[in-house]
């Protein structure tokens, strides 16, 4: 991020028209290790902690939506990294320009046969399929033909490790927002992979010691989606600001005009930090919890989910409050206001994030 010039809305219009991430960022991602946030230093990684990971992922998502959103999902991928058993690890994982992109779907299915696993299946919203040198799948798992349960009688499921090249990428990212992450489908059949590119994204299962890997998922994956919406939300509010008196500078507003919008404006930005404090100091708690007690308890994952939740639905209040002050700049379709508007009302449509509690 030390050259601002290189995230521009130019070469991020670029980046939409080729629906990828462009070699310039891709270039400074490697060079700053973004896609190893949570690799260990001696794989080539970072070694960041949640909270340290959750700040960069913030000012990412406000420079380019795509831009955070793609580091974010494929860091996150990388993070399962804590989940592989070591030989796997060292055979995967210094790679300079690795990149791992996955899916939470469970779209397909795992035989056992001896010991090789047969697997066929397709997955959806694959983000930065495109640059990706393995994708992660979730599975049902089988053996020898028969469905595995778990202890609950439900279809026992694993994740894998695909390699770029055994896997065929499917065109599906057909949004109108975050267009540059492309998040594609993928699919394979009858690929016949080592028992070891299995694992399980449990903390019990955790094969490395960091906490970072002992932090539940689901809260891991809450807390880095609501950092990009607060990133990209940040931005979109900035940009309403800036549209606004540019328009004033030949519409010439009326002085109670002026002291409305400055009014409403200063409201929903003490709302905006209010929230964004918050969520920060949660995320604060339950990291210290963890480093202190080794777990975190479930009130405190509780408050966790609730403030990233709550966060989301206060971006979603906050930006269409003001959004009718950008003008018809705002729906002009190449412009910076609109990309971000477009990526922001994409990327807040998650599932994960829908419900306020």
């Amino acid at each position: 991020m030390k050259n601002s010039k290189l995230f521009s809305h130019e070469i991020a219009q670029k980046a939409e028209q080729f629906g990828c991430l462009p070699e310039e960022w891709l270039t400074e991602i490697y060079q700053e290790k973004w896609f190893k946030l949570f690799v260990p230093k001696e794989l080539g990684g970072l070694g960041l902690t949640l909270p340290e990971t959750l700040k960069i992922e913030e000012k990412l998502a406000k420079l380019d939506g795509s831009l955070g959103w793609t580091v974010t999902l494929c860091a996150g991928a990388a993070w399962f990294v804590g989940f592989m058993n070591e030989s796997l690890r060292n055979e995967i994982f210094p790679d300079e320009k690795l990149c791992l992109a996955g899916s939470g779907y469970v779209g397909g299915k795992a035989d056992k046969i001896g010991d090789k696993y047969i697997i066929s299946g397709s997955w959806t919203y694959a983000s930065g399929a495109l640059h990706a040198t393995h994708l992660t799948a979730n599975c049902e798992i089988l053996e020898d033909g028969n469905a595995l349960l778990d202890n609950k009688g439900k279809p026992l499921v694993n994740a894998f490790l695909l390699d770029r090249k055994d896997v065929e990428i499917l065109d599906g990212w057909n949004y109108m927002g975050m267009i540059a992450t492309g998040s594609h489908a993928f699919r394979c059949e009858n690929l016949a992979v080592p028992l070891s590119r299995a694992f399980e994204i449990l903390p019990e299962k955790a094969q490395l010691n960091a906490p970072v890997y002992q932090y539940p998922f689901l809260q891991f994956a809450e807390t880095t989606l609501a950092a990009n919406i607060l990133g990209i939300s940040n931005h979109l509010l900035e940009l309403m600001e800036q549209s606004f008196w540019k328009r004033h500078e030949y519409r010439k507003y009326d002085k109670k005009h002026l002291d409305y919008f400055e009014k409403l404006l200063n409201k929903q930005r003490k709302k905006h930090n209010k929230i964004r404090k918050e969520f920060y100091k949660q995320v604060a708690n339950s990291w210290a919890e963890l480093e202190e007690k080794s777990k975190i308890s479930k009130s405190q994952l509780r408050k966790v989910s609730q403030i990233s939740r709550k966060l989301t639905q206060s971006c979603r209040n906050i930006t269409s409050k003001l959004y009718p002050f950008s003008g018809l700049e705002a729906a002009k379709s190449h412009t910076e206001l609109n990309r971000v508007w477009r990526d922001f009302n994409t990327v807040s449509q998650h599932a994960l994030l829908i419900f306020p509690f």
